[in-house]
């Protein structure tokens, strides 16, 4: 298993343990939930705009080269 490190202030490091204690979260499990969420999140909107671009894509005029040489006059 692999380990990464985190650095944050004192103030933080004391805020997110408080936290993690008072909601009895495993300090190690709850960093890495929250890290694969946000990688997550980011694959969803991603996907969004993929698939939004596609379907825009459909919509528009599409040429040829000899079409837009052509409307270029070359």
């Amino acid at each position: 298993m692999a380990t990464i490190t985190l650095r944050v202030s004192e103030e933080e490091n004391k805020f997110i343990k408080d936290y993690v204690k008072i909601n009895n979260y495993n300090l190690s499990s709850f960093i890495r939930d929250l890290v694969i969420d946000k990688i997550e999140d980011d694959l969803k909107i991603n996907d969004k705009k993929i698939l939004g671009a596609l379907k825009k894509s459909k919509k528009e005029k599409h040429y040829t080269h000899e079409e837009l040489w052509k409307e270029l006059g070359l």
